[in-house]
């Protein structure tokens, strides 16, 4: 079995002086559920290269960060992270759009990004997304010309969310607007970052970073226990 995990290359605000990327945990935690699995697991990126990591993400004491981040096998795979062109969809059984507020540049503009998923997808694979990384489902076709999305309970990083962590002024879109937009039936948590995740066939969608442990749980589910 093989997994594609996609991260983001971007890492900057149009205002703001610090540095997004992946938001480090969105890896780790679903990585330490997928981990004993006997998937293969790949890393790649819309460029290729190294995949940076948001700073206030690094800040926390969290020990599944640094299990898997101070690993060298893994630490080199994020630092080499495959090209998405140089991706071959059909290898693969599983992908999974980390987050981190970097993707909601370069997720939605990528039609590499949208052919692995679509490919995937449509091979019978798992789609999974977590918070900011839900953007790249946004602009996903299917063959049938259909939304991926449309009419799909999906979730991800909510506007009083956003506005609680004041990055609204910030991103190009609100996610849960977008989502909307695209006929998705968003759902959310009743309290702001605290767990959610949405199930919708061979898609699962987390609401924020402490939901990823949870995607990765429920991914293993779909897969190997049913």
């Amino acid at each position: 079995m093989k997994a594609l995990i996609i991260c983001t290359n971007h890492t900057d605000y149009p205002t703001k002086p610090n540095k997004t990327g992946l938001w480090l945990s969105e890896f780790t935690h679903f990585y330490d559920e997928i981990a004993d699995r006997n998937f293969i697991i790949d890393i790649a990126s819309p460029a290729g290269g190294p995949v940076p990591i948001d700073e206030r993400s690094l800040d926390r004491r969290d020990n599944v960060n640094e299990k898997w981040y101070h690993n060298p096998a893994i630490r080199q795979k994020l630092d080499n992270s495959l090209k998405l062109e140089d991706v071959v969809p059909e290898q693969y059984q599983l992908v999974y759009l980390t987050g981190g507020h970097g993707t909601m540049w370069d997720f939605p503009q990528s039609s590499a990004l949208q052919d692995i998923t679509r490919r995937i997808y449509e091979n019978n694979g798992m789609v999974a997304a977590v918070c900011h990384g839900v953007s790249g489902l946004l602009n996903v076709q299917l063959s049938d010309g259909s939304q991926l999305i449309k009419d799909k309970q999906i979730t991800g990083f909510s506007n009083m969310e956003e506005k609680l962590i004041r990055l609204n002024d910030e991103v190009p879109f609100l996610l849960e607007d977008e989502l909307r937009k695209k006929n998705a039936f968003y759902t959310k948590g009743f309290i702001p970052f605290l767990p959610h995740i949405e199930v919708d066939e061979r898609i699962v969608t987390g609401q924020n970073p402490l939901s990823a442990r949870k995607v990765g749980r429920k991914v293993v589910e779909e897969m190997f226990e049913k």
